[in-house]
């Protein structure tokens, strides 16, 4: 049997699971803590400095954030 790639990784909350219906299958649930607060910080960091660099700084100060 060929071995399944992961394609993706990504943080869903229970209403994004309930979105995605039946067909999403294989979730892992984490527990709510604040070991990864630095790295999201930084993803988050990176993605308005990107957002900055192509559209300019009123567009990434509208930037939206989850969190």
């Amino acid at each position: 049997m060929a071995q399944e790639h992961i394609v993706a990784v990504g943080l869903l909350t229970n209403r994004d699971l309930e979105r995605l219906g039946s067909g999403f299958k294989r979730c892992f649930p984490v527990t709510d803590d604040s070991k990864f607060e630095d790295l999201l910080r930084a993803i988050d960091d990176a993605d308005a400095a990107l957002l900055h660099a192509r559209c300019g700084s009123d567009a990434a100060n509208k930037m939206p954030f989850a969190r």
